[in-house]
């Protein structure tokens, strides 16, 4: 009778052994609860310096409040992030302003173009248009040179120089000068292609808008595209007419 009796009472001994560790946990928990139903009135400092807290003294630092802030996930940025944004959003908006002034500007300088071509009766021979490059001065094939030839006409030196005048800004801007031709093949002992033909007409037509001592040379570049970049169709006289040009490209100034 004595050893059933004996062996009972350690079966309860160990059968209440587990209610201590099962109050800590409950303990625990329910301090859990208590940070996460408060952590919605809190800031994020305040929740981070609690979680480090929490989690050195519950688990040695890598509790389960080792987690981001709850504002976090929910959308919100921390300190650091929101500044971060805000400085992305000011040189956007920035960015947005300098193009408008920049625009205004070219405006500017398109209307005191097309009063000179007005006043000067050459509309059939320069036009002006704004495009995504910035200021495009159009001279058409019936200006500056003869048919096959790279050498700026003596006639038409006079238009090249009061060009040259409306080219000079402040402050100043990269400007540059291209030739084009049609696509009908040439004939001519000093031109292998036109290419050739119209690298040397822009060039040449540079060299003599330079000749403007107020103009700064390093500012100016020359380019030849043939007939590869045509703006009409070469099926027609017209259209290769059209073709037939030297352009002067007047760049922003957010791109020097």
């Amino acid at each position: 009778m004595s050893r059933r009796k004996k062996k009972k009472h350690h079966e309860e001994e160990v059968g209440e052994a587990w209610l201590l560790p099962y109050a800590d946990i409950l303990t625990l928990l329910l301090a859990l609860f208590i940070v996460l139903f408060s952590m919605s009135s809190i800031d994020a400092a305040k929740f981070a310096a609690m979680s480090a807290a929490f989690s050195e003294n519950l688990s040695g630092g890598t509790g389960i409040l080792n987690f981001p802030s709850p504002t976090q996930e929910n959308g919100e940025l921390s300190p650091d992030e929101q500044e971060k944004r805000e400085k992305e959003e000011n040189e956007v908006n920035d960015q947005v302003a300098a193009e408008k002034v920049e625009k205004l500007e070219l405006q500017t300088i398109q209307q005191k173009v097309n009063t000179y071509i007005q006043t000067e009766n050459l509309g059939d021979m320069l036009e002006t248009s704004l495009t995504d490059e910035g200021l495009l001065l159009t001279i058409r094939d019936n200006v500056l040179f003869a048919s096959g030839s790279a050498d700026v006409r003596p006639q038409d030196l006079q238009v090249a120089n009061e060009i040259s005048e409306l080219l000079v800004m402040d402050p100043p801007r990269n400007i540059i000068i291209s030739g084009h031709t049609d696509n009908v093949p040439i004939s001519n002992p000093r031109f292998e292609s036109n290419w050739e033909l119209s690298v040397m007409r822009a060039i040449n037509f540079m060299k003599i808008i330079l000749k403007n001592e107020n103009l700064d040379p390093s500012w100016f570049s020359a380019k030849g595209f043939g007939e590869f970049e045509p703006i009409a169709s070469n099926d027609s006289e017209e259209g290769r007419s059209k073709n037939r040009r030297v352009e002067v490209l007047i760049l922003p100034r957010s791109s020097n």
